[in-house]
């Protein structure tokens, strides 16, 4: 149930959403994964807030609380542990899962049909949250979580879910990181041929 309609998701609001799915985007609210400093998006409950509204599961500016704050990192860190598990082969454990669980048992936001015949969600930080925790279920437990890779792109650890009918994409975006790996490449062949 994904009522969010953008491009194919570079930065709107400070936030990165290349990865095609709202539970994806949010665990590229920690950046430089594969680095030893690494930076959180979320470090305060306005930026929570922020993102809810970028990511499109609000329409207009809310409050957040640091319990939503502390809740929604949480969902995050859960959600990158169980894809990590299963990019190694693995399922995630027990505590992860559980995390998603009771997150999405919350009460969810309620969809409406809002101005211009769009779809709206209608609730507070934690509503959004428990609706976001929802689509994350369904992800991971669905035929769909097969198709959650990772930026094969030197240094990107964005987690991203591969829609391609082949299903063989490689980056989370082709104008950043495809572009780059493409570039480094073409470089690589010309200098080995005039070696």
């Amino acid at each position: 149930m994904d009522m969010r309609e953008f491009d194919d998701g570079e930065l709107r609001e400070g936030f990165h959403f290349r990865g095609g799915h709202p539970a994806l985007d949010l665990v590229a609210t920690v950046t430089g994964r594969l680095k030893p400093a690494q930076r959180e998006l979320l470090a305060e409950a306005d930026d929570l807030a922020r993102w809810l509204v970028a990511a499109g599961f609000a329409g207009s500016p809310l409050a957040a609380t640091p319990g939503d704050l502390e809740r929604a990192r949480a969902l995050r860190e859960a959600i990158h542990a169980i894809v990590d598990a299963r990019l190694a082969g693995g399922e995630g454990t027990p505590a992860d899962i559980a995390e998603v669980n009771v997150a999405a048992a919350g009460v969810p936001a309620i969809p409406q049909i809002g101005e211009g015949g769009r779809v709206r969600l209608q609730g507070g930080a934690s509503a959004l949250l428990a609706t976001l925790a929802g689509e994350a279920a369904l992800l991971l437990g669905g035929d769909q979580a097969s198709r959650i890779r990772r930026c094969e792109a030197d240094g990107c650890a964005m987690l991203f879910l591969d829609t391609s009918r082949g299903g063989e994409r490689r980056w989370c975006s082709m104008k950043r990181c495809g572009n780059k790996a493409k570039v480094a490449e073409f470089r690589r062949r010309k200098q080995g041929g005039e070696a």
